[in-house]
């Protein structure tokens, strides 16, 4: 690989603040997603719930399973931003799996874990 095949030390110093925010508010979307899925009454009322049966059982059921949907998602985002991490550490961060050229500008911020080209992923469903 040559270094016109790589982005400069300082734009993966550019690449890698972007991912930091990213991973530290999809850091606390997770947990706040976790703490909805454990929290079992948020009235403060788990003494007199099972006195009180009602339709909202259902519904609170629904929304622990979403929540454990997203959460599941937001963990595999957090630790592919931790892995373009690495890749910025390791100096391949921004380079195509698929091409070996580099991904552009622009792809990588808005999607910094991408490890493919929009060239390359167009192609995957070709």
């Amino acid at each position: 690989m040559t270094e016109s095949l790589r982005y400069s030390d300082a734009d993966l110093a550019e690449f890698k603040e972007n991912i930091l925010r990213k991973l530290k508010v999809a850091t606390e979307e997770y947990d706040n997603l976790r703490k909805q899925i454990r929290s079992e009454n948020d009235n403060g009322t788990d003494d007199t719930a099972s006195a009180y049966v009602s339709i909202d059982d259902g519904s609170a059921s629904q929304q622990k399973e979403d929540a454990g949907k997203l959460a599941s998602r937001q963990q595999k985002y957090i630790k592919n931003l931790e892995n373009a991490l690495i890749r910025i550490g390791n100096r391949t961060y921004g380079i195509c799996r698929v091409t070996g050229l580099l991904i552009a500008r622009e792809r990588l911020k808005a999607v910094p874990h991408t490890t493919q080209s929009m060239e390359a992923k167009k192609n995957q469903y070709k």
